[in-house]
């Protein structure tokens, strides 16, 4: 299995990276908080990785921390998570704000996140509030994700619709979401807290 990947990064979006390793490019699929974190295409990057193994191929997930990893993991412990859906809960909630609402059965804030219903957030809260101890312990040791770096307009606008395109949101919805999200909280704003706040309103 691939744990850690080291090399040139070739590729960045919100939800994945291609990574040159002695001239092989690995894709990886990655959280928004990983992305925020990301050096500049071209530049030396390395990820902890998640190896998904289906019937018909390897697939990738990396991680710009310990934390994001475990916190990954924890979710596929839950009863109707996948790797998919593990990735997009991430790139909507924080590790440390990932523990609040489990410890809390915070079900407001885990079904802010698309394809997360009430039966499927109580599920998550129920089933991995004993699991919670290892990510808690990372999170105090400092591991927790950045916030992901602020962009210019039409960037931090075109970023924002690809996000929402890659978490299942159809065009025109994040199109509109995205336009509403700027203009209330600015471009600057870091793409990170533009997602979060674009989910909380899908989720209306």
């Amino acid at each position: 299995m691939i744990a850690r990947l080291e090399g040139v990064l070739l590729e960045r979006s919100p939800t994945r990276v291609v990574i040159d390793v002695h001239g092989v490019g690995y894709e990886a699929w990655i959280p928004l908080s990983t992305f925020g974190q990301l050096p500049d295409e071209g530049k030396i990057v390395a990820l902890r990785i998640f190896t998904h193994v289906r019937e018909d191929a390897l697939v990738l997930f990396g991680f710009a921390s310990e934390a994001e990893r475990v916190a990954f993991e924890l979710l596929l412990h839950a009863s109707g998570v996948g790797p998919k859906l593990a990735q997009r809960i991430l790139s909507g909630i924080e590790a440390g704000a990932l523990v609040r609402a489990i410890r809390a059965t915070d079900l407001a804030t885990l079904r802010t996140v698309p394809g997360v219903g009430t039966k499927l957030a109580e599920k998550i809260c129920v089933e991995l509030r004993d699991r919670v101890d290892e990510l808690t312990g990372l999170l105090e040791a400092g591991a927790s994700p950045a916030r992901a770096p602020a962009s210019e307009d039409e960037a931090a606008r075109a970023q924002l619709i690809s996000a929402l395109l890659n978490l299942q949101t159809p065009r025109p919805k994040a199109e509109r979401v995205a336009d509403e999200v700027i203009e209330e909280l600015g471009a600057s704003t870091g793409l990170g807290e533009l997602v979060r706040a674009a989910l909380r309103r899908l989720a209306r």
